[in-house]
């Protein structure tokens, strides 16, 4: 038995997955508001109301817990106090940087504070050359002097990164073991990313150290409190869609910045791949209360090693998710130009949207629900009822002050377009911007609130499907319970593409192959369940970035793949330069039984069955037909406009599209 839950800003969602003895799927689900500050509270509430729905007694289970604690530690500052001890001469290393800027006409531009203060970053004399040759040894003496001054400052955590270390990593190996002993969290670059470019690699490994600890002690926590309710294992998503031990997240918690959104792109493919085929073409569109996370995936997640989190660059494997704050929670205002924005603020958890009964800023579901896009009665199953009048009262006023002369109707479309506009332009930058087309793509929506967007998204992109999965407001907590377990290894070699270089290159996968076997072994799995994936980062000699390429069994066919690759994402390529390996990377994942979905009942096309009852959208004349999604069956045809309704979301199916459930209960919307 499995349960996944992942943590968001407004709600935490959980599923218990479950196989009885003759093989049948068992799944359950609940939603509960999150409790920030403290995430904690409300993951082990739903565990407990989630157990108890249940009525199993005492059992066993493996936890999977997509987590936001990393993320908002970093995204808030609110980390351990952090130093860095690094190589003379490169203390100014995290606030130089690189001379990119993202807003290049703009002379006002504020980069982000380093999170290490320059009194805090620390240097010792030791020198090793591009090569990995000691020029000078560190002594440690020296060491120890540093480190009486950093215990005289109260510092917990302790990030080291070394020039070059990454070919001769004794240096930094010696200071993590005196640091350790003195009771420091060490964050080690030789461990964390033992790649180059040192900016980047200083980056990564002061967030490592910066969120670690902060992660631990929630771990520590959770687990604990997590296995007096039944958990044997707590695991935790990683950015690169895989999950891996609490203990293990705790330890590199910079792997775990987009937990939750990495989960929720899983079990989009995870579902896209039942209802579409192997290898489906998918643009993902995770709309929760607070931001809107999107991706594209080509037959499989695509996963890079060039992000950044909070303007801070992370150079560990994460998914190519574009994230903009943009979700249900998002606040309409007029900014001193009269122009209508909305978000990226977010009105959270607590107090909420106005509807709630606590807030008191016009937010995008207040908008939606004044249009009559949410059933007041029905919202998370019923549980939670929705205040109209409040909304409309508030709505109102907020109008009066701020677009005066229009209706609360008109308004309330307003919000709802700017939002569009803003999750359209992030969906462009995943797609047409990387030289895909959206027409050659299905936009699989899921989140609490994709299901209200997702289709004038489509119309807007000229997107032909929309997909609307079955518990899409659970997707993210299902990905968790259909994540392998994923390890990354890397190293940098820079060596010519060449034959020649094929023997080293298989030495390296050798090496790394070994520990990623070692790892999961120890992880409890046996040598049929590990599955190991060869990858080199290519680049052209004298370019400055890689692209990383799936190994093709040598050298010069990964060559050619790279060629491809590069004309893909830069509309060229040069197959008569000569070809550089920058880094051999390995992926070992520990596979985990997947999960499946019970086929449901077969209907006819006709879906009156279904049908709750007929109401007007907002002010207009539509009349929509309103279906309760939990009595669809499998051929049941639905013809906008109409919306469907479930416990965790609803799912708006405009004039002219239509809709047909499939075998396991999934909603295909086209146009026309």
């Amino acid at each position: 038995m499995r349960i996944g839950i992942d943590t968001g800003g407004t709600f935490t969602d959980l599923i218990l997955y479950a196989e009885s003895s003759d093989g049948q799927p068992r799944l359950l689900t609940h939603k509960v508001p999150s409790t920030p500050p403290d995430f904690s509270a409300g993951v082990l509430r739903g565990l407990r109301e989630l157990l108890t729905g249940a009525a199993l007694g005492q059992v066993r289970y493996d936890l999977i817990h997509g987590s936001t604690v990393a993320t908002n530690a970093l995204l808030e500052r609110k980390g351990a106090k952090t130093a860095l001890v690094t190589t003379r001469g490169f203390r100014d290393v995290l606030e130089i940087g690189r001379q990119t800027r993202a807003e290049i006409y703009n002379l006002n531009v504020e980069r982000p504070a380093p999170l290490v203060s320059r009194p805090l970053r620390l240097e010792v004399t030791e020198r090793v050359d591009a090569q990995g040759n000691v020029l000078t040894p560190l002594r440690a003496s020296e060491v120890e002097r540093v480190l009486d001054r950093l215990e005289r400052r109260g510092v917990e955590s302790v990030a080291v990164c070394l020039l070059f270390s990454f070919l001769h990593p004794q240096h930094e190996q010696r200071i993590a073991a005196l640091a350790r002993k003195r009771g420091f969290f060490v964050s080690a670059s030789c461990e964390v990313l033992p790649e180059f470019r040192e900016y980047e690699r200083t980056s990564t490994t002061v967030v490592n150290a910066y969120v670690s600890p902060v992660m631990s002690r929630y771990l520590s926590q959770l687990a604990s409190a997590a296995q007096q309710e039944g958990a044997a294992h707590v695991r935790i998503m990683q950015s690169n869609g895989g999950s891996i031990s609490a203990q293990a997240a705790g330890a590199r918690a910079v792997h775990t910045l987009l937990s939750g959104p990495a989960a929720g792109v899983l079990g989009a493919l995870h579902v896209a791949r039942q209802a579409l085929g192997e290898r489906p073409n998918l643009i993902t569109f995770d709309m929760g209360g607070t931001s809107t996370d999107v991706s594209l995936c080509v037959g499989d997640v695509r996963v890079t090693t060039e992000g950044s989190v909070g303007g801070l660059p992370v150079r560990v494997p994460m998914m190519d998710i574009h994230t903009v704050g943009a979700g249900g929670g998002s606040i309409a205002c007029v900014d001193a130009g009269g122009a209508l924005r909305v978000g990226p603020q977010s009105a959270g958890a607590d107090p909420g949207p106005v509807c709630y009964g606590k807030g008191e800023q016009v937010t995008v579901t207040d908008a939606n629900l004044i249009l009559g896009r949410i059933d007041p009665e029905r919202f998370l199953g019923g549980r939670m009822r929705l205040d109209v009048e409040r909304t409309r009262a508030f709505m109102s006023s907020w109008v009066q002050a701020f677009m005066r002369g229009l209706e609360v109707s008109d308004a309330a479309r307003a919000i709802v377009r700017v939002v569009n506009s803003n999750m359209e332009r992030a969906m462009r930058v995943i797609s047409v911007e990387r030289g895909y087309d959206p027409r050659e793509f299905t936009l699989l929506s899921f989140g609490g609130a994709g299901g209200l967007h997702a289709c004038a998204l489509a119309e807007s992109l000229r997107i032909p499907r929309v997909l609307i999965p079955v518990h899409p407001g659970l997707l993210s907590a299902w990905g968790c319970v259909a994540s392998d377990v994923v390890k990354d290894f890397a190293r940098t070699v820079m060596l010519p593409a060449s034959e020649r270089a094929s023997r080293g290159v298989r030495s390296v996968f050798a090496a790394l192959e070994r520990e990623g076997v070692g790892t999961l072994r120890r992880e409890g799995f046996a040598p049929n369940d590990i599955v190991l994936m060869r990858s080199l980062d290519l680049r052209y000699v004298g370019q400055s970035y890689e692209i990383t390429t799936p190994f093709a069994g040598n050298v010069a066919a990964t060559v050619q793949t790279f060629h491809r690759l590069h004309e893909q994402h830069y509309g060229h390529c040069a197959p008569d330069e000569p070809v550089e390996i920058v880094t051999a990377r390995v992926r070992a994942v520990g596979r985990v039984r997947p999960p499946r979905l019970q086929p449901i009942e077969r209907g006819t096309a006709d879906a009156r069955a279904a049908i709750v009852t007929r109401r007007r959208l907002g002010v207009t004349s539509e009349v929509a037909t309103i279906y309760d999604r939990e009595q669809l069956k499998a051929g049941n045809a639905i013809i906008g406009p109409a919306l469907v309704v479930e416990p965790y979301a609803t799912t708006l199916v405009p004039p002219r599209w239509r809709g047909t459930v499939d075998r396991w209960g999934n909603i295909l919307l086209v146009n026309g």
